[in-house]
């Protein structure tokens, strides 16, 4: 029926005048009855609502109008047509086709087991330390690819908080707020992170980790409002 009423959104809209309200409202629908179409053809509907990788637990989603982006390949997840899952721990999201090639373990399980900040200050060791490979697990650490400075092959971009080198895969640019320079300088303005760290650094932001009076005394000389809190 489907592929009936396609047919036959395609003969009215060659009928129409071109450029009229009437065809451009033929075409919305002609578009609307492919991606059901799609829907119905989609294999992965048959898969669980819930799989288990490297400590994540993925909820398979339910949202079709949400566009996203797949934190594995980097692609928009077009949830009419695509299937795709979320970690109920990390909020780490994917298509159904990329799950199988997840190597980043759940951030959530490093937060349970060793929930404590990186403190200097962007410890940069340089790219040579790294073998000039990406410091994610993503296919490039594995495969040697580099992530030469001049973008060749892949752009090397550091992380503020680890002060590692990432590729463009494993490195959104994503801002957020360093506790090293919070503690040690009380800036609180966001920095380039990798996705790793970002998401670490969210799990971690209610946590009370962070014992200030041994770790900076001396910023309470200038805070007048830490203080007060003391």
């Amino acid at each position: 029926q489907l592929c009936q009423a396609i047919e036959e959104c395609k003969r009215v809209i060659l009928a129409l005048p071109e450029n009229s309200e009437r065809q451009k409202d033929a075409v919305v629908r002609l578009i609307h009855l492919r991606l059901k179409l799609q829907e119905l053809k989609d294999p992965d509907e048959d898969e669980p609502n819930i799989r288990v990788v490297l400590e994540h637990r993925f909820y398979k989603e339910k949202s079709k109008s949400v566009k996203q982006t797949c934190d594995k390949c980097s692609n928009i997840i077009w949830g009419l047509i695509q299937t795709w899952y979320t970690c109920t721990g990390c909020y780490y999201r994917c298509h159904s086709k990329c799950l199988p090639l997840v190597s980043r373990p759940c951030v959530r399980a490093k937060v349970s087991h060793q929930a404590e900040y990186q403190l200097s200050i962007c410890p940069e060791s340089g790219l040579d330390s790294q073998d000039y490979r990406c410091a994610d697990t993503c296919p490039n650490a594995c495969a040697g690819a580099c992530v030469a400075a001049g973008g060749v092959p892949s752009e090397a971009r550091q992380c503020d908080y680890t002060g590692l080198y990432y590729c463009s895969s494993c490195h959104w640019n994503d801002l957020a707020v360093v506790p090293a320079r919070a503690i040690h300088n009380w800036d609180f303005e966001p920095r380039k992170v990798s996705r790793c760290s970002m998401r670490y650094l969210a799990l971690m932001v209610s946590r009370p980790v962070l014992k200030l009076r041994e770790i900076n005394p001396l910023l309470f000389n200038y805070v007048e409002e830490l203080v007060e809190i003391r």
